[in-house]
């Protein structure tokens, strides 16, 4: 009896890393001028479930910098730093460092550092980098509930990496980049558990 014929190796979209659930179609190519960085734990980078990612592929000016307790990101530093920009950190303000409100520079271009973790590990990140503390914070105010829902633990008024990128285009104004980054996420979060489960999503599913 002959063997049967092996099935055809399947590789992941070389873009967005799906293998049978492509979302590429829903990705869009930004025009925010504006400057994202996402310190990123180190747990964080390889999960299929973060959500930085949706923005590094998609924002001309987003950066992925990793985050390391005894070795700061000097490029990072240099950026903060200079005239040409206007740091702004992405955290909760407490009494210590209360919350600023936004608002932009002339001459200057923004410059958001969010913190690409979990909650408790960004809380971590903040108290052990002193380089962090000494930057403006921004709070944001949202008027709906995160609709992240892949990990467990999600904080009631948290919003995940990619739905607080959104929440800043929003706050620059520059709602129809929001309104294409939401598409993509929407799109991530449809695709996102059939493609867990190894099959193609059901063109009848919502």
């Amino acid at each position: 009896m002959s063997a049967e014929p092996a099935s055809p190796a399947v590789t992941p979209c070389p873009n967005c890393g799906f293998v049978h659930n492509c979302i590429c179609h829903a990705k869009a190519d930004l025009q925010s001028q504006a400057v994202f960085v996402l310190l990123t734990h180190s747990k964080e980078f390889g999960k299929s479930t973060n959500t930085g990612a949706l923005m590094a592929r998609t924002l001309p000016q987003c950066q992925r910098v990793l985050w390391s307790r005894t070795e700061p990101p000097e490029a990072l530093l240099a950026q903060i730093a200079s005239k040409a920009f206007q740091p702004w950190l992405l955290f909760p303000a407490d009494d210590a460092h209360p919350a600023a409100s936004f608002v932009r520079e002339t001459g200057k271009t923004p410059l958001f550092i969010l913190l690409d973790a979990t909650w408790q590990e960004a809380r971590k990140m903040v108290r052990k980098s002193p380089w962090l503390a000494k930057l403006p914070r921004l709070s944001l105010s949202v008027d709906r509930d995160s609709s992240y829902s892949l990990r467990r633990n999600q904080q009631t008024g948290h919003l995940c990496t990619c739905e607080a990128g959104i929440a800043l285009l929003d706050l620059l104004g520059e709602h129809k980049d929001a309104k294409a980054l939401q598409q993509y996420f929407d799109a991530f979060l449809a695709a996102f558990p059939a493609e867990k489960s190894g099959h193609p999503r059901r063109r009848t599913e919502p």
